[in-house]
């Protein structure tokens, strides 16, 4: 594992209206969190893209035992690149969520909790995150080398051939996200081409 203390990132994240978690999640603590919220993660979380998330669900269909706990877990949809010396992680930058919508219900189903990425999510998924309680957040595209000052902390736990796609556990503090969908349905999305459509 490389550790390294966080430096620089995406200021003003202590303010009284951003909600802090903590991560592995639990249901209440995402039932209460409402679509645009503003949220920041400590604790632990893991890396997984569309590779990983297949090797997951193969795994689950053979009734084997995964990798990562998945009760509570966090997915971040990102494949950072290699580390600087003395850094933790390289750019760590978020992927297009669209991509894993074929695994993630199932995923969901096993207690996911939260995932983090970029961009739309499918209607089946949307169903899921209502049905079991769970998240979808959004961090910002292009900012990878910002985001990566807020994993202090990198692991590789699973499928170290896939490369940048391999699951690794993350260490993040005061990681930034927004609620893009919420356990009741709500999205950012949905807000968003209601306003452009009534010309607010």
């Amino acid at each position: 594992m490389v550790h390294s203390e966080r430096q620089g990132g995406f200021r003003n994240l202590r303010r009284s209206d951003v909600i802090r978690l903590h991560a592995p999640l639990t249901e209440p603590d995402v039932r209460r969190l409402k679509a645009g919220d503003e949220v920041v993660l400590d604790g632990v979380i893991y890396t997984a893209r569309d590779m990983a998330h297949k090797r997951l669900c193969e795994a689950l269909d053979r009734g084997e035992e995964l990798p990562l706990p998945l009760d509570g877990a966090v997915l971040y949809f990102v494949g950072p690149t290699p580390a600087r010396p003395g850094r933790a992680i390289g750019s760590a930058g978020p992927t297009t969520s669209a991509r894993m919508d074929a695994f993630s219900p199932r995923l969901i189903a096993h207690g996911l909790r939260a995932m983090i990425g970029k961009g739309y999510r499918s209607d089946e998924v949307r169903q899921a995150l209502k049905q079991h309680g769970a998240v979808h957040l959004a961090t910002l595209g292009g900012a990878g080398a910002l985001l990566s000052r807020h994993i202090v902390g990198a692991t590789v736990v699973a499928y170290e051939d896939l490369g940048t796609e391999a699951i690794r556990r993350l260490e993040v503090v005061d990681f930034p996200a927004v609620v893009a969908y919420d356990a009741s349905g709500d999205s950012v999305y949905d807000r968003i081409t209601t306003k452009s459509q009534s010309g607010a």
